[in-house]
């Protein structure tokens, strides 16, 4: 499923949601917690069959960070489903948008047709906004 920039960006705006996750960067522990997002969402444990969506370059309240959205971090998001860290590996799409009249990340990610989807070796799951182990 393709979101319309105008799903995006109301998307963006919801303050809390199971289907949306905002990272401000990928310092710090962001590539790792990007991870645990991208297989929780490939879990869908609430069954909401729909595309979860992790926006790279927004703060918490949806505002934008004026991240550069450079080819490298595009890359560099597109192999975390590829790195063997994520088995089985999840169906994801990664793009550059321009929402809220600033350039972002937007990682795109498909309910697993075979769960559970393990980032190493443990199972994420999306409880409300965050997401947890089991």
């Amino acid at each position: 499923m393709a979101y319309t920039d105008a799903e995006l960006e109301e998307m963006l705006a919801q303050v809390a949601s199971d289907l949306v996750e905002r990272k401000e960067s990928l310092a710090g522990d962001s590539p790792t917690t990007i991870r645990e997002t991208i297989c929780a969402l490939a879990n869908d444990l609430p069954g909401h069959a729909k595309d979860g969506v992790i926006f790279v370059g927004a703060r918490n309240d949806g505002s934008p960070t004026s991240l550069d959205i450079t080819d490298q971090l595009l890359v560099q998001l597109g192999g975390m489903k590829d790195d063997g860290n994520i088995r089985p590996p999840p169906t994801m799409t990664v793009s550059k948008r321009k929402l809220r009249g600033t350039e972002m990340a937007v990682i795109t990610v498909t309910p697993s047709d075979s769960p559970p989807v393990r980032y190493r070796g443990r199972i994420w799951v999306r409880t409300g906004p965050q997401q947890s182990s089991t």
